[in-house]
């Protein structure tokens, strides 16, 4: 399985961006799919996932209400829309999946067990 992860780059605080993340393989549909980030000196943390159903939908505190995470069966492809970009949101964000049950949707870095290479986010003040 690979993960291929696109759409970052650098923008204004308060701008917006949509990652994007297709995957490789034959059984997309069975794999809940999430985003995560790693900034600079620190441990990479989850920021939204979604399960098999587009209705389980977990978001880290700091992305509710600003980040949406959706997917597109037919397109093998997970984004993450980011809305009201803020320069704590700099990091190199990763698309990672996992095979799962209809009802288990990971949360957790350590859940996942594919893994893109990462695009990187920066916002500027």
């Amino acid at each position: 399985v690979q993960l291929q992860a696109s759409g970052g780059g650098l923008v204004q605080a308060e701008g917006s961006l949509r990652l994007s993340c297709v995957v490789s393989g034959r059984t997309f549909s069975r794999y809940a799919l999430g985003w995560f980030r790693q900034a600079a000196g620190k441990e990479r943390e989850t920021v939204a996932v979604i399960g098999r159903s587009t209705s389980s939908t977990y978001y880290t505190d700091s992305a509710k209400g600003r980040f949406a995470i959706s997917r597109n069966n037919d397109k093998k492809t997970v984004y993450l829309q980011m809305n009201s970009l803020e320069p704590e949101d700099t990091a190199v964000y990763y698309c990672a999946a996992k095979e799962v049950i209809m009802t288990v949707t990971p949360t957790t870095v350590d859940d996942y067990k594919y893994w893109g290479r990462g695009t990187k986010v920066t916002v500027s003040s």
